[in-house]
């Protein structure tokens, strides 16, 4: 797939009265948007490193993603135009709804997953949320920089700050 393609955030926020803290990517992958949930790639580490910062066994099933109550999880963007999966072709970006998440959580923090994420909050999000961000270094499979072990070593140190 080398062509732009317009792409629109196919899913709901996972979020509820009890999410203390909020993970944002910055659009769902072509797989995560074939299997309609977030962080669906088999090779990305997401939902291993959020397993691990929580004390729980990793989640298999989109149930058990779900019941992962005290973080929630979103992405930055509701549109865009894109190549494939590839964050460094974003353009002509609408932003999400962030702020309805925020007044209806007990959330107490924001977390990007990656820089992409993290630029993107910065530019449309940043400005209309009152809490800390936090951006995260990438689960995705792409970010070979870092091992599952050092990304979970990393994300359990920030986002246990606010657990």
């Amino acid at each position: 797939m080398s062509e732009y393609q317009y792409v629109e955030h196919e899913f709901a926020p996972v979020y509820n009265e009890e999410s203390q803290v909020l993970v944002l990517g910055s659009l769902p992958s072509v797989k995560s948007r074939e299997q309609g949930f977030y962080y669906g790639h088999p090779r990305n580490r997401f939902w291993k490193v959020v397993a691990a910062v929580l004390g729980v066994p990793e989640p298999l099933t989109i149930e058990e993603k779900k019941r992962m109550l005290l973080v929630a999880v979103y992405d930055v963007i509701r549109a865009c135009e894109i190549i494939g999966s590839s964050d460094s072709s974003i353009r002509n970006v609408v932003p999400a709804d962030i702020k309805s998440i925020v007044a209806h959580t007990p959330i107490r923090a924001v977390f990007t997953n990656g820089k992409t994420a993290g630029r993107l909050y910065k530019k449309y999000q940043a400005e209309h949320i009152a809490l800390p961000m936090i951006e995260l270094p990438s689960t995705s499979p792409a970010n070979a920089a870092f091992s599952l072990e050092r990304l979970e070593e990393i994300w359990k140190l920030e986002i246990g700050k606010y657990l």
